[in-house]
């Protein structure tokens, strides 16, 4: 079983138009495809740094002296960048997706393919998981887990249900979500809902907004000029956010203007969105809802 399959794989690591002679990071590890694309275009004199927290990924380090894999959220960029001595790189790379190991390894919990026990860590040694988020969460915090990451309309019965259950027994694994939010799974939609509230309660557990917030915040100051960032997303939270921080370097509300109505900004676009091709999504259906973004430090 291949660990993860690249997405946008070519298109990803030409946006960050690389110098061989650079510094580059990947922070989103996972099985080293985009890593290895970029140390391909690198001489003896470039370098990488990589980032994940996942400790699986750690067993496809790369052996190559201009490669260094860290162990941690790319949340911590800036910081464990100082720790190697680099402060300005000359691009980034980033694939938010969660990687095909982490949904094909049933006991992860990731995946509603199969039994497990609800967990969906990314970062094993994290002591929230999806079991503390679905029995320990209050109703409020549940509704607002599933109406803002889930972008479930039904959020406030659903959370309803989960505490009124609850009491009675806890709910310990991935078909016993299921069970008791059945009504709400009607046959023809039981896929898509399903996917809604797994991604919901992931984004919690692994506080995913609030770490692509700190990393996006981090970028502007860490790239050289002309520097790059090059960016996947896979669903629209993600992606607003995204095109938003290259839009205007903000994340809601507007930049202060000056008397002429001009504001500066960090970053500029670099050409349009991308997307996978058909022949991409046949080959990977997870690339299906990829959206790849660059930009440039001005």
């Amino acid at each position: 079983m291949e660990y993860h399959n690249p997405v946008l794989l070519k298109e990803t690591v030409d946006g960050l138009n690389i110098n061989p002679d650079g510094v580059y990071v990947d922070v989103t590890f996972g099985g080293g495809g985009h890593s290895k694309e970029i140390l391909k275009r690198l001489s003896d004199k470039g370098k990488l740094f990589a980032f994940d927290q996942d400790l699986d990924a750690l067993e496809n380090a790369i052996d190559d002296s201009r490669f260094t894999l860290i162990n941690e959220n790319f949340r911590y960029i800036k910081r464990f960048l100082r720790f190697y001595g680099v402060k300005k790189v000359d691009g980034v790379l980033a694939d938010f997706g969660v990687s095909s190991h982490q949904f094909d390894v049933a006991e992860r919990g990731f995946s509603t393919r199969f039994e497990a026990n609800l967990d969906m860590r990314m970062n094993q040694e994290s002591v929230l998981s999806a079991f503390q988020v679905v029995n320990k969460y209050e109703e409020e915090q549940l509704k607002q887990v599933f109406f803002q990451y889930g972008e479930l309309r039904a959020a406030p019965a659903m959370a309803k249900l989960i505490v009124e259950h609850r009491e009675l027994q806890p709910i310990v694994t991935s078909e016993e979500l299921k069970a008791v939010l059945k009504k709400f799974l009607p046959p023809r939609h039981e896929n898509k809902v399903l996917a809604q509230i797994y991604q919901a309660i992931r984004i919690e557990v692994n506080q995913e907004i609030e770490a692509l917030k700190e990393f996006l915040e981090q970028t502007p100051e860490i790239l050289k000029e002309s520097g790059r960032l090059s960016l996947i997303s896979y669903h629209s939270l993600e992606d607003r956010l995204v095109k938003r921080f290259i839009r205007n370097g903000l994340f809601e509300g507007e930049p202060e203007r000056d008397m002429y109505g001009n504001f500066e900004v960090p970053l500029k676009k670099v050409n349009g969105l991308i997307v996978p091709s058909k022949e991409e999504v046949k080959i990977n259906s997870r690339a299906r809802s990829a959206k790849l973004r660059i930009a440039e430090k001005i």
